[in-house]
């Protein structure tokens, strides 16, 4: 059974840093995609970034280059989502997601696991 358990989200003013993690277990595939998604009040699920385990490579959404990076440590079977220069827009619920077939951009139905959620807020 796939479990994805995110950590790490909190209050913070805007230009502060975040890093959120997703603790996965049960999840064995190399080759699928894992990414995170978030949704704020009123509005659909977004995605943010994934990774591609296989060849390391990485895709952000447009709003979030050059802040948000997106990481991975094998050996501890976590996701990693470094968030810098935080504005009040990004504020939201984080999603931790696995079994994607690495579609860009993301897409919410492509993947199958998903976490509980870990809530960012940005105040300014």
């Amino acid at each position: 059974q796939v479990q994805l358990v995110e950590s790490g989200g909190g209050s913070v003013q805007a230009g502060g840093s975040l890093r959120l993690s997703c603790a996965a277990s049960g999840y064995t595939s190399s080759s699928d995609c894992m990414g995170w998604f978030r949704q704020a009040p009123g509005k659909e699920r977004e995605g943010v970034a994934f990774i591609n385990p296989a060849r390391g490579s990485t895709y952000y959404a447009d709003s979030v280059k050059g802040r948000f990076i997106i990481s991975q440590d094998n050996a501890k079977n976590t996701l990693y989502l470094q968030m810098n220069s935080l504005e009040p827009e990004v504020t939201a619920v984080y999603y931790c997601a696995a079994g994607g077939r690495c579609f860009r951009p993301l897409r919410v139905v492509e993947y199958p696991y998903w976490g509980q959620g870990t809530q960012v807020t940005v105040s300014s």
